[in-house]
């Protein structure tokens, strides 16, 4: 029986750190928010509908969307973000649906910012585990990690919902907001949890 952990927080909450720890723990990682760039690369199957919604200038030289062009537009519109994320994220289900069932390993953590949002953690996880950190933790980390401003930071993370409505939403909270050796040992706790559940669950 394969378990599948939908992993979530907002951007620069630390949950790529939260995914290495859980691959060396044994689980096999499905990348829905790298998934959402390979529907929209030439010939995926989103492609065609994102240029006719948002027009042939969000295109770079060769084809390619410019994803920091398209961010520019979608993050200072919330109905121009919808409507990206219609577009997007039928086909990112799709995939991760399929790469769940190719899945060989008891665990299958399937990360994604808009988990919770798409409808993706209730139809396909049977726990929702939720990174957090400070503002400011957060906000550092994404000017650093994307080569953004303060204030372009900080548009991206308004654009999203308040952290608060994903813990509430969450089976665990993982806190990254102390060091590496902290946020590890509350790995661990919950793994362990999940391990001892998948036991009792299997016949």
């Amino acid at each position: 029986m394969t378990i599948v952990i939908g992993l979530t927080g907002n951007i620069g909450s630390g949950k790529s750190s939260v995914l290495r720890m859980l691959a060396k723990l044994g689980a096999q990682i499905i990348d829905a928010d790298k998934l959402a760039h390979d529907v929209i690369a030439p010939n995926g199957p989103a492609y065609a509908a994102v240029v006719d919604t948002f027009g042939q200038d969000i295109l770079k030289t060769g084809g390619h969307i410019d994803r920091s062009k398209l961010g520019d537009i979608v993050f200072r519109d919330p109905q121009a973000l919808a409507r990206l994320e219609a577009l997007v994220h039928p086909a990112v289900f799709a995939r991760t649906q399929e790469l769940i069932e190719q899945a060989g390993a008891e665990v299958v953590v399937v990360e994604a910012i808009k988990l919770l949002e798409s409808g993706m953690a209730q139809r396909l996880c049977y726990e929702i585990w939720v990174v957090t950190c400070r503002p400011e933790q957060q906000r550092a980390r994404v000017m650093a990690q994307r080569g953004l401003s303060e204030a372009e930071a900080r548009l991206r993370m308004e654009a999203q919902p308040p952290q608060a409505e994903k813990v509430a939403q969450a089976d665990v909270v993982i806190d990254n907001s102390g060091t590496i050796e902290e946020t590890r040992r509350q790995m661990e706790v919950a793994w362990e949890k999940l391990m001892k559940a998948k036991e009792g669950k299997e016949p």
